[in-house]
């Protein structure tokens, strides 16, 4: 039998939704801007409904900013904040901006048999899991965030 001092435990977290945006910067792909920031804004619910530990940077921002950019931009954005060369799919920072490189998109799309409409819906929901307290440097970091990802895009269509 629980006592009264567990019910601290058991209570939900109040929090707050974040606003999130999508805008494109690249003209290289096209993209529907319109269904992708819906789809952004059912997939932030899932996420914060996917229990953490501790409070994430997810539940405190207020905003979010996911940007759709060319390899170029991503490349120079690789290069100045993690030092690596080349683009990269997806670029997280805990302030709440999520880059996107549409073309790296269009690419593994292809390879991985998907549209890029689903190629980037799982960018999106990648970059939500970052700011989730979720990480992939490890294997099995990196599986238990693709089952996250792939339910919480699933929830969110």
């Amino acid at each position: 039998m629980a006592n009264s001092n567990d019910q601290r435990f058991f209570a939900p977290l109040t929090m707050t939704v974040p606003e999130i945006s999508v805008r494109n910067l690249q003209r290289i792909v096209p993209v529907n801007i319109d269904n992708l920031e819906k789809f952004a804004k059912r997939a932030v619910r899932h996420c914060i409904k996917t229990r953490r530990k501790k409070r994430t940077e997810l539940m405190r921002l207020g905003e979010i900013f996911v940007w759709l950019v060319s390899d170029r931009r991503m490349a120079w954005l690789h290069r100045q904040f993690l030092g690596k060369t080349g683009p990269t799919d997806v670029l997280t920072f805990q302030h709440g901006e999520i880059f996107i490189s549409v073309e790296m998109a269009k690419r593994h799309a292809r390879m991985f048999g998907n549209s890029l409409v689903r190629e980037l819906q799982l960018y999106t929901v990648h970059g939500l899991l970052h700011l989730h307290g979720f990480n992939d440097r490890t294997p099995a970091e990196a599986r238990k965030m693709k089952r996250a990802q792939e339910q919480i895009a699933r929830r969110a269509l």
